[in-house]
């Protein structure tokens, strides 16, 4: 079953505008006498038919405009907009707005994976300790500094750091260890 989605500043247009059609399979003896294809105009004598934007469909007619995949198996959602009817990735791809990567300042495409923290989005391959560069897996810790991502270790180095230029007596104390080593 498709799901609805709309874009928020257009919600009330439908096909020609931009909105999202349910989709749904259903068998034949479901919905009551024979059916019209939208897409070919063809009557539907298939076991199965699909029902998208009040339409019925064949299977194989209701398709993304921009790359033929076929709607009822890509996922739930259809989009449609300026005449098109789109899947996800496309109506992303063409409509979606993009941003940039907080590490790598380059463009992130609106139907790309990303990361985030806080107000930040990066690329999935950028989202690594800006300090020494490990990559993190599921479960790591991060650390935002500085509008910067750092790993646990790094940070804590940084924390050290930081407390020793404004407390000289830590600096004294650790300079004196070093000496009687």
């Amino acid at each position: 079953m498709l799901n609805t989605n709309e874009n928020t500043a257009a919600a009330d247009e439908r096909v020609g505008g931009v909105g999202g059609g349910v989709v749904s399979g259903v068998g034949v003896g479901g919905v009551g006498g024979v059916k019209e294809c939208a897409g070919c105009g063809k009557r539907i004598t298939e076991r199965f038919l699909l029902k998208a934007l009040e339409l019925y469909w064949h299977e194989d007619c209701l398709k993304c405009g921009c790359c033929d995949c076929r709607l009822g198996e890509v996922g739930s959602t259809l989009y449609t907009k300026a005449n098109l009817i789109l899947c996800k990735r496309d109506y992303l791809r063409l409509f979606g707005t993009t941003g940039y990567c907080a590490a790598c300042s380059k463009v992130i495409p609106a139907f790309e994976m990303v990361m985030r923290a806080k107000s930040n989005v990066y690329h999935l391959e950028c989202f690594a300790c800006q300090q020494c560069n490990h990559r993190f897996c599921v479960g790591d810790r991060f650390y935002l500094c500085d509008n910067k991502i750092l790993c646990e270790y790094d940070y804590e180095e940084r924390l050290v750091f930081a407390n020793m230029a404004y407390n000289p007596t830590s600096l004294a104390h650790i300079r004196s260890q070093q000496e009687t080593i």
